[in-house]
Order: C-alpha cells, then structure tokens, then sequence
C-alpha cells in the first residue's frame, strides 16, 4: 500500500508532507534511549511485512502491521512507520519521494490509533489483551484503506475506481493482521513482555 509520486495533486502532497513532518517531530520529542530497540524491532518488522507484495485484481496487498507497530511503540510508532517508509522509497522504489508524507500520514496514523485502543482497553490477562490486540490491529488496516481510499479519491474522479477496489482489497488483509497481532502479542505478554512496556 503505497502512493506513487505524480497520483496525488499538489496541494495534498504539500500539506501531506507538513503534517507528516510535525507528526514525526512529536514522536523525536517523546523519544528516549531506553527506546531505541524497541524502534529499531519495529521498523525492521513493517520494513520487511511490506517487501512481500501479493497480487489481487488490479492491485496487491501485503501485510501492512500498523496495529502492532501501534500496540509496541504506541506515540512513537509514527517515527518507526517514516522510517521504515525511507528506507523502503529509496532502496527498493516503493512509493514516491514527495509521496513520502502521505505514505507516512497514511499507515503512522492508524498506527497511532491503534496503541491508543490497545493501551485503552486492553487488560491484565492475557485472553483479553490478545483479543483487544487483535481488534486493535484490524483496525489499524482499515484505517489506513480507508486514508488511501481518501487520498486517491482526492487525485480525481480517474482514481475513485481504484480507491473502492484498494479498500475492499484490503479488508481480508485485516482479518489476517488481527490474528497476527493477537499471535503476536500473546506471545510477547508471555515470553518478552518488556517490548510491551508503556502499553499495558
């Protein structure tokens, strides 16, 4: 799920590009030493999820894990999403360079929302926390089909065909992601529940 340079007008781009920037600024400023590792886990996670592309129609899906970037770093999750998506622009051409800001705005936003519904609702056992996780990571995908969906509706009536088919496409994706992100989490609730730390 990437936006391509020349989709988006002008004036979305621009704006994208600012907000994307004043986003990662607030997470550097939450940002501590102690959670480096934790960031460098993440980014390579969503680095590596978004390399492995399967087709479906006239587009492709992948497993995106906003959720769980969400439900690790929660805040700080919109600098792991900026910096996975450079490493990504530049050494693999996914995406576009002054597309880089809706990309980020696009899976760091529903990044974010998802630590916020996991930190919110998830409980002290680890039944609850796995099913909330899940949930939390569903969300994250349809979030961000849906950001995609409005962006491209925004680039002319061209892209509304495929704004539909994106987001219906990626609706399985989210089914798939929930049970990832409650493998997920339930596994580090028992075998590494530091990464958790800040969310539970």
């Amino acid at each position: 799920m990437h936006i391509s340079d020349g989709v988006l007008p002008p004036a979305v781009t621009v704006s994208t590009a600012v907000v994307s920037a004043g986003m990662v600024v607030l997470s550097v400023r939450r940002l501590h030493y102690e959670d480096y590792p934790r960031i460098a886990v993440m980014t390579a996670a969503f680095f590596v999820a978004s390399l492995i592309h399967i087709p479906l129609g006239p587009t492709s899906v992948h497993l995106l894990l906003p959720g769980l970037v969400g439900i690790v770093l929660g805040p700080l999750s919109f600098l792991a999403i900026a910096l996975g998506l450079v490493l990504q622009c530049f050494l693999f051409q996914f995406g576009g360079v002054t597309a880089l800001g809706a990309n980020a705005l696009m899976m760091g936003i529903p990044a974010v929302l998802s630590g916020y519904i996991f930190r919110a609702f998830a409980g002290r056992h680890i039944g609850k926390t796995a099913v909330v996780a899940g949930i939390a990571g569903a969300i994250g995908v349809l979030t961000a089909a849906l950001i995609l969906a409005v962006l491209l509706a925004l680039s002319g009536e061209v892209f509304w065909g495929v704004a539909k088919v994106a987001f219906l496409a990626h609706i399985p994706v989210a089914a798939v992601e929930g049970g990832v992100s409650a493998f997920a989490v339930s596994f580090l609730y028992r075998v590494k529940p530091e990464l958790l730390k800040g969310t539970l």
